[in-house]
């Protein structure tokens, strides 16, 4: 494949890196060249929404809002089990904590709580467990970078935080303790696994280019798991959590069978959760020949 780069704006979290090593660095023979811009997913959401950038990676909540003009790559993407968002609450007796935390999420009902951003699997998650879970539902949604989500809820100045990232490993050390975990949620309730962060292109590059940077990304994601040493200079690079133990568990968890290919359970996943979603009017309805790959 040639012409001119395509711009592909991911994140710097350790899974994305990883994939993305040999594709970004002229490793895969014949791929596309990429001008790579790093973003986290809230920007890249936004991104897409605005038709910026040919390739972006995006949370699959986002799909039902720019599906018209980007198509799902059935690889790269994030999906797993045992890797969902968590809800945190202060420590018993800590700053933050809602009043007898340990006796679960009922006592969220009414109460304030961060969450990284509205157009997030992570959210539709939290909304869809706090459908089933929360009598009345929770009180106020406050949005804030993830980053600052633990402080606030240590502080005090939430009642509890919805995280993700390297905060399932770290959250810890800030005294905070585990209410529940999204995703243990979403798979006892489906058997399906997580769909967190998918990989979209522009469907105007064509049938032709689309193929090819799917098979280029396939490859890439090869490359990384028959070399994983080729990729940690790039990963800690650009890694926010710079322990390289939190890195590899980050990788460990987000780059699985479903990053080299959906397959059957990868496309349930994501028609569940958006149809679902939908159901609950927290995005509007999707087509599902929309995600079909072209």
């Amino acid at each position: 494949m040639t012409g001119d780069p395509l711009q592909i704006a991911y994140s710097p979290c350790p899974n994305d890196t990883f994939v993305f090593d040999a594709l970004a660095h002229g490793r895969v023979p014949g791929a596309p060249a990429l001008d790579v811009t790093f973003a986290d997913i809230d920007l890249t959401n936004g991104m897409a929404e605005r038709g910026e950038h040919d390739v972006l990676k995006v949370s699959y909540a986002v799909l039902p809002y720019v599906l018209d003009d980007y198509a799902l790559l059935p690889c790269g993407g994030a999906l797993g089990r045992g890797c969902g968002p968590l809800v945190l609450t202060g420590g018993a007796g800590g700053a933050g904590a809602p009043a007898a935390a340990a006796a679960g999420a009922a006592d969220l009902a009414g109460r304030t709580v961060a969450v990284p951003s509205e157009r997030s699997t992570a959210y539709l998650l939290f909304r869809l467990w706090a459908a089933d879970m929360v009598p009345g539902g929770v009180g106020k949604i406050v949005v804030m970078p993830f980053h600052e989500i633990m402080p606030a809820v240590r502080d005090g100045k939430v009642d509890a935080g919805l995280v993700i990232h390297e905060a399932r490993f770290t959250y810890q050390n800030y005294g905070l303790r585990k209410l529940a975990d999204m995703g243990e949620h979403w798979e006892s309730t489906t058997g399906l696994p997580i769909p967190l962060g998918a990989i979209i292109a522009k469907r105007s590059l064509g049938a032709a280019v689309l193929t090819g940077l799917a098979d280029a990304v396939r490859a890439s994601v090869r490359a990384a798991w028959d070399d994983p040493g080729a990729s940690r200079p790039y990963v800690m690079e650009h890694a926010q959590e710079m322990d390289p133990a939190v890195a590899d568990q980050h990788i460990g968890l987000y780059v699985n069978e479903f990053t080299a290919d959906l397959g059957e359970d990868g496309y349930a996943a994501v028609r569940g959760l958006l149809t679902r979603a939908a159901a609950e009017g927290l995005v509007p309805p999707l087509d599902p020949r929309s995600l079909d790959f072209p």
